[in-house]
């Protein structure tokens, strides 16, 4: 009995011994697979931040960009405002220019108007300047004729004159008056006309009714 107990005692301790070692072994290989595991987890934590990393590189550069972006956009939308200023500004101008343009070609139309006017009160005025100098020639020829006449009539009246004077001394002529009277009864003088009268004093009558001195040699 007493040889059983320390035999079953040895068993039992063979048995806890290998178990420890089995168990040991099992230990061992799981911390070899958690080593394992752990260090994979690790490894993919280091990419994982080191992916994170660069996204976060990325994204900084991005909003950098972004920013940039918003500048620019900011710059552009002001000069687009200050563009459509312009373009107002300009349009503006524009429509002053076409109505001073407008009101140019009105004042133009009106001058060439008036120049037309002028012009036909000028085409009138010479009209009128060669009919006035028509008239002047006329009326020079009339007065040089008028001044030939007035001198041949005062040669006419200094010959009637003289003449007159004579017929009165010999009418106060007894002896001559005698003779002219002998003189009529022999040759009765014909019927006295305007004819006979204008053709003795050697005047013309023109059909405007002037009378026309003619001139004696």
């Amino acid at each position: 009995m007493k040889l059983i107990l320390p035999i079953i005692l040895g068993l039992v301790c063979i048995g806890l011994v290998a178990w420890l070692i089995a168990t040991k072994k099992a230990g061992d290989a799981q911390y070899a697979s958690d080593v394992a595991a752990f260090t994979d987890v690790s490894n993919r934590l280091s990419s994982a931040q080191d992916t994170i990393t660069l996204r976060e590189s990325t994204l900084l550069t991005f909003s950098n960009s972004l920013n940039d972006s918003q500048s620019a956009l900011l710059d552009f939308s002001n000069q687009l405002a200050g563009a459509q200023a312009t373009i107002t500004l300009n349009g503006q101008q524009i429509t002053n220019l076409t109505l001073q343009l407008a009101q140019a070609q009105s004042k133009n139309e009106a001058l060439a108007r008036h120049a037309l006017n002028l012009t036909n009160q000028m085409d009138d005025l010479a009209d009128q300047l060669a009919s006035t100098h028509a008239s002047l020639v006329r009326t020079n020829k009339d007065l040089v004729q008028l001044y030939e006449d007035y001198g041949a009539l005062s040669h006419r009246f200094q010959i009637d004159v003289a003449e007159r004077l004579v017929a009165e001394r010999k009418f106060n002529n007894p002896g001559e008056l005698k003779l002219q009277l002998q003189k009529l009864k022999k040759n009765p003088a014909a019927v006295v006309s305007a004819e006979s009268i204008y053709a003795g004093l050697e005047v013309e009558i023109r059909s405007n009714g002037w009378a026309h001195v003619v001139a004696t040699n």
